[in-house]
Formats: C-alpha cells, sequence, structure tokens
C-alpha cells in the first residue's frame, strides 16, 4: 500500500454523521458488498455516531477498505477523547446503559462485526475497531505474522506523503516504512518511487536496501525511510533507518527502540551505517511510526492495550501523538 489506507472523518457533530454514512455507502458500493451487508454497515455506523455523540467530547473515525484472501473487507476503527470505561464487560451487555436508551449499541456492533475489539481506559478515552468483510467469515484465531497499517493524509490534501510496503518470500519477511518530505503529491510520488524500488531489490540486508533506494529516488524530492527484515527461519530481525521514523520492539519483559541515522534517502546518506541485528524471540511486537512516536511511549502502561487488536495499538499511537498535523503512518506487526 502505497496511499493512504484509511480515510479520516470528524465525528465530533451529528451535522457530519449523514456525510460519514454517504461515504461508507460509496466505498462498500465500490468494493460490490450487497445491500444486506451494507444494511448492516449502516447500523454499525449510527450505533458508533450515537455512541460519539452522547458519552465522547470529540471523535474521530478512521474508514478503510482491504482484500485479504479475495475477500474485501471495511474497517472502522472509532477513537473518542471521551471519559472512558472501567468495566467494559458490563458495558458490551444488552441491556445495560449509562444514559436511558435501550442498552444494545456495544452488543449490536459486536454481533454485525466479523471482527471486533474495543479498548477503553479512563480518563483517556475509547477505542473500537469493526471489520465487515463482504463474504462473511467464520471467526478464527489467528497465527504467525500479522500486520495492520494505519496511514491517514494531512487534512486538506487527497494524497498522503507517507506509505509502507511488504513483501514476503519463503524465508523473509521485508518491511519498508517511508515518510516523502513535505506532504501531497510530490511526497506521495517520492514514496512510490521508492515502494517501486524496495520491490525489485534482491538484498536482504536493510542497509543495501536503504542505499539501492536512495540510488532510485535521486529525481524525487526525498524521503525518510526505515527497512526491517525478518529472517522466518532464525528468528532475528535486521533493521536500518535513515531519518525520523521511530521504531520500537516491545515483549513481555522487555522493549527496545531503533535509533535511525541522520540523513534523506535521495539526497545524503551516511557513507558507513550497519545493520542492528535483534533476536525476536525476546519481543513479539514491532511498531512503526512516521512521525509523533516519543521515545515515552510504552505499551506496558496499558496491560489490557498489548491484547488488543493491532488495529487498535496502532490508533492509540495516532490518538496519543499524531492529531493529524500532517500525514501520518502508524505500522504494528504481530510475530
Amino acid at each position: 500500500m502505497v496511499d493512504a489506507t484509511h480515510k479520516s472523518f470528524s465525528a465530533s457533530d451529528r451535522s457530519y454523521f449523514a456525510i460519514i454514512k454517504k461515504e461508507i455507502h460509496n466505498l462498500a458500493s465500490s468494493l460490490n458488498f450487497d445491500l444486506h451487508r451494507i444494511a448492516e454497515l449502516d447500523i454499525i455506523v449510527a450505533e458508533i455516531t450515537s455512541n460519539l455523540h452522547k458519552y465522547a467530547n470529540g471523535g474521530e473515525l478512521l474508514v478503510g477498505g482491504f482484500e485479504v484472501d479475495q475477500n474485501c473487507y471495511i474497517e472502522l476503527i472509532c477513537i473518542d477523547n471521551g471519559p472512558g470505561m472501567t468495566d467494559l464487560t458490563r458495558m458490551m451487555s444488552d441491556g445495560y446503559s449509562s444514559s436511558s436508551t435501550m442498552g444494545h449499541g456495544f452488543g449490536s456492533i459486536k454481533r454485525l462485526s466479523d471482527e471486533f475489539d474495543i479498548f477503553s481506559s479512563k480518563g483517556w478515552g475509547t477505542i473500537l475497531v469493526s471489520r465487515v468483510f463482504k463474504t462473511p467469515i467464520a471467526k478464527k484465531v489467528k497465527k504467525g505474522f500479522e500486520i495492520r497499517p494505519l496511514v491517514v493524509a494531512k487534512p486538506g490534501e487527497s494524497t498522503s506523503g507517507d506509505g509502507f510496503y511488504v513483501k514476503t518470500t519463503a524465508d523473509y519477511i521485508k518491511i519498508l516504512v517511508g515518510d516523502g518530505l513535505g506532504h501531497g503529491p510530490e511526497a506521495n510520488h517520492a514514496v512510490n518511487e521508492a515502494v517501486k524500488a524496495f520491490k525489485q531489490c534482491p538484498e536482504h540486508s536493510p542497509v543495501e536496501i536503504l542505499r539501492f533506494l536512495h540510488t532510485s529516488v535521486r529525481k524525487t524530492r526525498g524521503l525518510v525511510a526505515t527497512v526491517a527484515v525478518i529472517d522466518t527461519k532464525t528468528k532475528q530481525m535486521r533493521i536500518a533507518g535513515v531519518g525520523n521514523i521511530s521504531t520500537k520492539l516491545s515483549g513481555f519483559l522487555a522493549s527496545k527502540s531503533h535509533l535511525s541515522y541522520n540523513g534523506i534517502v535521495g539526497h545524503n546518506i551516511p557513507n558507513t551505517m550497519n545493520d542492528q541485528i535483534l533476536d525476536l524471540k525476546e519481543y513479539n511486537l514491532l511498531t512503526m511510526c512516521s512521525d509523533g512516536m516519543k521515545s515515552r511511549w510504552d505499551i506496558n502502561r496499558f496491560p489490557s492495550l498489548i491484547r488488543a487488536d493491532l488495529s487498535i495499538q496502532a490508533a492509540a499511537i495516532y490518538k496519543d501523538f499524531a492529531r493529524l498535523t500532517d500525514d501520518m503512518s502508524v505500522i504494528t506487526a504481530k510475530f
């Protein structure tokens, strides 16, 4: 994916709700969802926006369309700045309401979603993720490598200057996260050219991949980028970056941040760079963020967030640090 994966909608005012519903209708129609599935999406969106209006102090809905195993799905990520909830189990129960309603909201969203998760912390807010597939799927346990992207364009821009790409071979999983200088079409072009070169590059060393990209994007405005290469046999990861892509590995007992080299891919990169080699036995979560993830971010301060859906984890970083002052990308991967 070399462009925004999600479109951001402000849900802080009821006057926006009809626009959000229409946009999701158009997306579902473009993915050939049938009328029954679209009607179910309508109910989910109505419940989400109703909750935002009643309980949240400002909210945002991120909407994206994706495809997996030749089956399209729409992902809805609701982020609010409300008071948060202390007893999610009780709030999910049909019939319970903290206001004078029937109390079926969260239960309805969960039942109509093929995949659903929610995270809330008192005084911080709530994040909800709902995925609706064109063809309903059976609930299944996620195994092996999983990755979730969250790429959003700066307000007012139709394209994002951020992007990512994942290349999988028999022995390696290679991840590129790039941020074109500035924003808009020229930044988007720089990232597209980098991804084009990344697809062609035969190297397995992140440093050598970055050097290959550097040569390939010289005619663009340039970008900052980080490359991670996971060896699926040795369970090791090699990583290298140029510029301000924040990267953190997390595990139950340890966490580690990766420091990138100074420079701009396509303009000036260090003559001497080395891959950092990490043993993945100590870590199970990789987070890569183009802007905004500061060193103080620690997923372990929210114990229940560690077990949450990867899209919720990405949205938590987005909520805490981004707030859309620029293009924004957060990539979360679980081993």
